[in-house]
Parts: structure tokens; sequence; C-alpha cells
């Protein structure tokens, strides 16, 4: 398998798109001793730092074959002040210390569509010049992760940088030809866990892709599917968005149902058996700040690709 090493590990949503692909984590660094915990449990195999990024060095893994990260969102989100370099969240710096250190074949990092806004046109070139100082040419593209099976409406911006001595040419992978399985097909068996009569019509009510699931930070209260907007999208899927539920509705269940956090989840891409904890609020975070594995894994693919046919 090919190496990686990746910083602001999460829950595991990359690192796990990126195990799929084919590639072996060397060492997972992650701030969060829940998010940590999640990551020792679903896989004991990995090694996972719990520590702050800026207490880590990444010399011990000089020329690994691909360097992942999914550097906080906050700073770039429009659901936040948008502070970018100024905002004490920005991991931009640390990731560019990361590079030079490692000096990695090939190099993954992933961030929300604020990212490219007007106002973060200066920092944003800073960040591209300087991989490009490093010795690499750089990708970047806004995708969205509908357009590779994940049912819902999630744009990210994925750097890709390939080191200027490999001897191959990186290309974003090519759209699903086929549009994404709606809420309802995908959630229609976990709403009928418990024999509820309206699953039937609900699953066909529920005929389009889930809005941004949301994770927000430690300061946001219990948990829901967002905004009021977010909260709107979801009623028009026929969802209650104000809250998460325990379980699946009860056999004579009327009105609208919420989401599960295993249900979330599922949107979100990962595997049924991905255990997130216990606390609804906790589990919620970590689902709504992960990267889609699906969308991962096809980006991972593309980069194994062309890692192992230089």
């Amino acid at each position: 398998m090919l190496s990686c090493v990746e910083i602001c590990a999460g829950a595991g949503g990359q690192a796990l798109g990126l195990e799929m692909a084919g590639f072996n984590h060397l060492a997972l660094v992650e701030y969060e001793p829940d998010y940590c915990a999640v990551l020792k449990k679903n896989r004991p195999n990995w090694n996972v730092i719990c520590e702050d990024v800026k207490n880590f060095s990444g010399k011990n893994y000089q020329n690994v074959d691909l360097f992942a990260g999914g550097v906080p969102c906050p700073p770039f989100s429009v659901a936040s002040k948008q502070l970018g370099k100024n905002d004490e969240r920005d991991l931009f710096p640390e990731a560019l210390r990361f590079i030079k250190e490692i000096r990695p074949r090939a190099i993954m990092l992933e961030n929300v569509r604020g990212f490219l806004d007007k106002k973060f046109d200066e920092y944003r070139q800073y960040i591209l010049t300087a991989i490009e100082n490093f010795g690499y040419k750089v990708h970047m593209k806004l995708i969205n992760s509908a357009d590779f099976g994940v049912p819902q409406l999630r744009p990210r911006v994925i750097i890709i940088g390939i080191r200027n001595a490999e001897n191959f040419n990186f290309a974003f992978p090519e759209k699903n030809l086929t549009a994404p399985p709606t809420v309802g097909e995908v959630l229609k068996n976990f709403m009928a866990q418990n024999n509820w009569k309206g699953v039937e019509l609900w699953a066909k009510k529920a005929n389009g892709i889930a809005p941004t699931i949301v994770g927000g930070s430690k300061k946001h209260g219990g948990p829901d599917l967002g905004p009021m907007r977010a909260k709107k999208a979801w009623a028009t899927l026929g969802v209650d968005g104000s809250g998460i539920a325990n379980s699946a509705p009860e056999e004579n269940f009327e009105g609208m149902p919420r989401l599960t956090k295993e249900m979330i989840a599922c949107l979100q891409g990962f595997p049924p058996d991905w255990d997130f904890g216990k606390s609804k609020t906790k589990a919620c975070r970590m689902i709504g700040n992960a990267f889609p594995p699906p969308v991962a894994k096809r980006i991972g693919d593309e980069l194994r690709r062309c890692l192992e046919n230089e």
C-alpha cells in the first residue's frame, strides 16, 4: 500500500476514503480527544497521534507518498466570521510547514467553498504559491459531493499538489454518469426499523438529495440539522430538522420524522458500522464536520493510479 500522513483527521472521513483507495496511514494527527477516541475505536491499527499539530513534527515521515488534511473550515466558512488568516483556527501555515518538512510525493487538502471567496484571493494565492515554491504542481477544484454518489449538496474545495520530480499528470475524477440516490432511497430501511407504517409514503416524498449537513463548533447548542434555511430544505424532504432522534419512528408515528445520528452518518457516506459514540451532540458535530469518505476515495483512487504508474 502507499503511505500517507494526515493532519486534522477529525472523525476519519478523509482517512477512511483514502484507506479504501489503498493508502496506509503512518500517522493521523488530531487535536480533539473525542475525535481521537472515535478514530482509535474504529481503526485500532491506525497510528492516531492526539495532539496539537503545532507541536507535531513531520521530519520522521519524509518522502511519504501522500500528505493529506482537512484543515479547519471556520476561518473561511460563510457560517462563521470568515476571518481567514486572522482566525486562530487557521492551520494552513501548519500544513505548509508539514509539506516543507515531509516533502511528500503528493498533497491533498480540502476546505469549504468559502475558501474561494474574493476576500481571500490574496491569502489563497499565497498558499498556492508557497506550495509551488516547495516544488509542486498545484491543482485546485471546487467539487460537489453529489457528483460522486453522496446524497447531499456538499461543495468542497480540493487542493492537490504533485511533486515536480514525479513523472505523471494528475486529473480530478470524472463525475458519476448517474444521479446520486435520494434521501428516501438511502434512508428507507433505516426509517423502517420499527415497522413504521408511513415509511413508503415518506420515502416517496424524500425524493431529492439532502442540504449540506453541518457540524459547527463547540459553541453550537444541541444537535439539529442547521440554521432555519437548512431546516426548511429538510422539511421539503419530509424531515424535521429541529432535533435528532434516538431511534427510527415507531409503527404508528405520524408527522415528519427526525433523523438519527446513524442516518446522518449514512448521508455523509460513512459505513453503518462506523461508531461515533453515544452522545448525539458530539456525534452530529463529528459527522457534520467530516469529509465524505466516497469523495476522498474517488480522489484517492486517481492519486493511487498516478503514484503507482508513474
